[in-house]
């Protein structure tokens, strides 16, 4: 009987040293894809490492870090946490679960732990940087809601007399025509800001005044009828590419009446030419406002603006009062837009609740920074998935939403399908839930790493049948992307 037991102990020993073997070798293989920049094959490798091995805190904090790559916010977090669970002395969990919240926007979270990383570490130096400056921003957070006021705020565009701001001679680049935007002005402010010039701030100032006033008018679901002969492309996420969208310019055509566009947010951020990207945009959207459609992404807002770098690159090209008014405009954004009655754009997709209707979304007050939940949320943050139902999201916002949801939506207002952005795709484009559920991504090579195509679609009056087109990244200046983030996110992301 005793040599039985301890034939089965010996057997159990064998078994669990030959699933910490594999387990290891799952990491070894998920850390390969990983330095190649294959986040999805590395997160399934560490999956398979922690099926063998579920009580690694390594492998969880490793998880954590892809996830953080791909944007999986919600489940770096939870898998930081579960590291910090599993080992409590784990530092490197305590990194990873601060940078989830820094990017999640709860900084007072990610405080508490780089307060932790620098009781531990009293002597390490890039750990009480990180807790400096993530106390700079509690602190700068805390500061901007003690003075907000209950009132409406003071507009920036109040505080500026445009009229008596001078040109220099010495300033040689673009200039609004008797302060209205041309085709010329257009394509000399392009080819200026190929050449890495800057738009004087007078003109910068004139397009976000007039933008803010032509958007402000608008409702916040766009109705457009395309008639049988005409087309509109749509392109996804541009995150500052500037040179990307030139190519997009270049491979389908200028915009004009003829040609028409709609842009589905995600403008700004990560890329380090987004003041480029969306000077551009907003000077067509004058140009041609029907026949140009901007809505806003999850990345026109300012916590992200903050973190991803759009903050930085306005203060650093131009002024803090810049970006100020830069908010206001994409307050002004309009939040969705169905062509032909049958196809919704959005940026992000589908709802936390059924019963949303298409008056729903006119009715939403979107001159704001956007709630934590609710149809507006929802719109800028959720994601489709496989299965039926709706679950937590990855990114820790909004939702995940099943085939069934979009057929129940689409079912209750006459729609055929959404088209929506938001996420990377290797094709640049994804279709799902039955052809009901398209996602289209605009910025190939994504931040210069994920090796992904970018795509757009042509969508003609005749038959509203979708047709892909792809691209691939452009070469653009030696300035890395997120040049102009806040420091702590270049180094937890990048």
């Amino acid at each position: 009987m005793a040599n039985d037991t301890a034939t089965s102990a010996s057997g159990s020993k064998e078994k669990m040293a030959e699933e910490d073997t594999n387990a290891e070798k799952f990491k070894e293989k998920a850390n390969n894809y990983f330095k190649e920049r294959d986040y999805e094959n590395a997160i399934k490798c560490y999956t398979e490492a922690l099926e063998l091995k579920p009580c690694s805190a390594i492998y969880f904090s490793n998880r954590s870090l892809a996830y953080l790559r791909t944007e999986c916010y919600g489940y770096a977090l939870a898998d930081a946490t579960k590291c910090l669970e599993i080992d409590q002395n784990y530092i490197k969990g305590y990194y990873r679960r601060a940078t989830s919240n820094m990017a999640l926007g709860k900084f007072k979270a990610a405080l508490k732990d780089y307060e932790t990383v620098v009781r531990v570490r009293p002597n390490d130096k890039d750990a009480k940087m990180k807790y400096q400056e993530c106390n700079k921003i509690v602190k700068q957070k805390a500061f901007e809601r003690a003075i907000a006021s209950d009132e409406m705020k003071r507009s920036v565009v109040d505080s500026l007399d445009i009229e008596n701001m001078m040109i220099e001679d010495q300033y040689t680049g673009p200039k609004l025509e008797e302060g209205k935007v041309t085709m010329r002005f257009m394509k000399e402010m392009m080819e200026c800001f190929k050449d890495q010039k800057k738009l004087h701030r007078k003109c910068a100032y004139q397009i976000l005044i007039q933008v803010k006033e032509l958007l402000s008018k608008l409702p916040s679901l766009i109705e457009i009828t395309l008639k049988e002969t005409e087309k509109i492309t749509i392109c996804g996420d541009t995150h500052g590419q500037f040179y990307d969208l030139l190519n997009i310019f270049e491979l389908n055509g200028l915009p004009s009446e003829a040609n028409p566009y709609l842009f589905n947010g995600d403008f700004v951020d990560r890329g380090s030419f987004s003041l480029e990207v969306i000077l551009t945009l907003f000077g067509f959207k004058l140009l041609l406002p029907d026949s140009f459609y901007l809505l806003r992404g999850n990345h026109e807002t300012d916590n992200m603006n903050q973190m991803y770098g759009f903050e930085g690159e306005v203060k650093a090209k131009y002024t803090a009062q810049m970006f100020t008014l830069f908010s206001e405009v994409f307050q002004w954004l309009p939040l969705a837009q169905c062509i032909n009655g049958k196809v919704l754009v959005m940026h992000g997709g589908l709802f936390s609740e059924d019963g949303v209707t298409l008056d729903d979304l006119k009715k939403i007050d979107r001159n704001r920074q956007p709630p934590d939940s609710g149809p507006m949320c929802d719109l800028l943050w959720s994601d489709p998935q496989p299965q039926n139902g709706r679950c937590v999201s990855k990114r820790g916002v909004s939702c995940q939403f099943g085939p069934d949801v979009t057929e129940r939506f689409l079912d209750q207002n006459n729609l055929d399908y959404i088209v929506r952005s938001h996420e990377v795709k290797a094709e640049g484009y994804e279709v799902t839930h039955s052809g009901k559920c398209i996602t289209v991504f605009s910025a190939p090579n994504y931040c210069d790493q994920m090796c992904n195509k970018g795509a757009y679609i042509h969508l003609s009056g005749s038959d509203l049948k979708p047709q892909f087109h792809q691209f691939t990244a452009v070469p653009h200046p030696n300035v890395k992307p997120m040049a102009y983030a806040n420091s702590l996110m270049q180094m937890g992301m990048m």
